[in-house]
């Protein structure tokens, strides 16, 4: 690492470092909300969105896929896809993170097992596969479909979906170092294994979905989803197996971040996906959306240290399933954001009050959405369309089914300002993103040419 990159990546932890210690936003950054507190951070405006991809036969190449996209307004190439790298066959991208330096880009699979390495600091313009880890499954001692990567101090934490012994959702926590080495397993809590775990209420499946953690309150909180049989089925006659129906995840699980045990299982029932945690250094609480019952929940630490569960609002009609999906929570704590898949809705909740979330706005962002990443200072949101391969709507309007869109965030309204039809560019199914910038690694975006004025 250059004199110069070591400048840029110490400034960056630095700003990192204090947004932990103080608790409150810096708005010298234009990071992407809801990251590890642990991850370096980005200095003023990102200039690229990696989209992890799922390919689609008769597109493209049709293989996965990591395609970078240039978001910054002053670059000749705003708008446009300018970079994309296949990784060979359809093994359903996912979820994807950054390691705590953001030199690398970690890209799971749920169906391949595979998670793909990926170079972004050389030339943030053009990641390249640096490594790719095929033992999963076999390293791991059986755990199925890695989603969550999340940065830890030099390491990676990854959640599981499900198992190699019989596919369900009973799955694990895993540890990576960032160079790729295999650390150690570590189970969710069932009813015969609670591992020290106090199962507050009914349920312990030992299901997981996503990882958040709150360093200052020493806790890991983990979600739960479905197992590799449900996530790979077609999702109409999904949802017409009854019996299929019930194996879906109704815990949060409350862990010590620094031995890793867990502490407590908190009932969520309805499948609890995305968790957001408060960044204020008295907010000790996050929140997570329930898939099958369109509730908003807060996960918070009581007045006698007590990690506790309770939903706290509807989102649309749970009636008509719109499924939520992704969430982010701003900055400032002042705004959670609520993507449902199936109208294609995002819904933007006020949480000044986090025990009585109120809706404020909405908008139909395509045939449906999925992700969506909001900028540190607010002024930007980007939302992607597909789910699962086997989930997501056969048919819907030119640009509106799989996409990559921009837009500009006044604090009332949404305001477009481009979009990417991806199935029309040849990518495939767009899912997560995550951002890049030149000036983590101490670099100046290339010059203008003359041509481009």
């Amino acid at each position: 690492m250059t004199t110069k990159n070591r400048a840029a990546r110490f400034s960056s932890l630095i700003i990192a470092a204090t947004c932990l210690i103080i608790g409150v936003p810096t708005y010298l950054s234009a990071d992407e909300t809801c990251m590890s507190p642990y991850m370096a951070k980005i200095v003023g405006q990102e200039d690229f969105i990696y989209v992890w991809t799922v390919g689609l036969e008769g597109v493209g190449d049709g293989s996965d896929k990591l395609v970078t996209v240039s978001v910054n307004p002053a670059s000749p190439t705003y708008g446009e896809v300018i970079h994309s790298i296949s990784v060979g066959g359809q093994h359903e991208a996912h979820h994807s993170g950054l390691t705590d330096d953001r030199r690398y880009l970690w890209a799971s699979t749920l169906d391949g097992n595979q998670i793909f390495i990926f170079n972004v600091h050389t030339d943030p313009a053009k990641p390249s596969l640096h490594k790719t880890i095929n033992d999963f499954v076999a390293a791991t001692g059986g755990v199925v479909g890695p989603h969550t990567n999340y940065a830890l101090p030099g390491r990676m934490l990854l959640t599981g979906l499900s198992n190699s012994e019989d596919f369900t959702g009973r799955t694990a926590l895993v540890e990576y170092t960032n160079a790729g080495d295999y650390i150690r397993t570590l189970w969710m809590p069932t009813d015969d294994k609670l591992n020290g775990a106090d199962k507050s209420g009914e349920f312990a499946g030992g299901y997981g979905y996503d990882v958040r953690a709150l360093p200052r309150r020493n806790v890991l909180i983990t979600s739960s989803f479905t197992g590799h049989t449900n996530y790979m089925r077609n999702l109409g006659e999904l949802m017409g197996d009854a019996e299929a129906m019930q194996n879906f995840g109704n815990t949060v699980v409350i862990w010590d971040l620094h031995t890793r045990q867990p502490r407590k299982i908190l009932d969520v029932p309805g499948a609890p996906l995305e968790i957001r945690c408060a960044w204020g250094s008295r907010h000790n609480y996050c929140f997570t959306t329930t898939a099958l019952t369109s509730k908003i929940y807060l996960i918070y630490e009581d007045d006698e240290g007590e990690w506790q569960a309770q939903a706290v609002a509807d989102i649309g009609d749970a009636a008509l399933i719109p499924l939520p999906v992704d969430i982010s929570i701003s900055a400032d704590d002042g705004l959670l954001w609520v993507d449902t898949w199936n109208d294609g809705m995002t819904h933007v909740f006020d949480i000044s009050d986090p025990f009585a979330p109120k809706e404020i706005y909405t908008k139909q962002i395509g045939d449906q959405v999925n992700m969506l990443s909001q900028s540190w200072d607010g002024k930007r949101i980007y939302f992607t369309s597909s789910l699962l391969a086997n989930w997501d709507k056969p048919e819907g309007r030119a640009g509106e089914l799989q996409y990559f869109k921009a837009f500009s965030w006044d604090g009332k309204a949404l305001q477009p300002q481009f979009a990417i039809d991806f199935i029309a560019a040849g990518l495939g199914r767009p899912h997560q993103m995550r951002f890049g910038a030149y000036s983590l690694y101490g670099m100046a975006p290339p010059a203008r040419s003359a041509s481009a004025d």
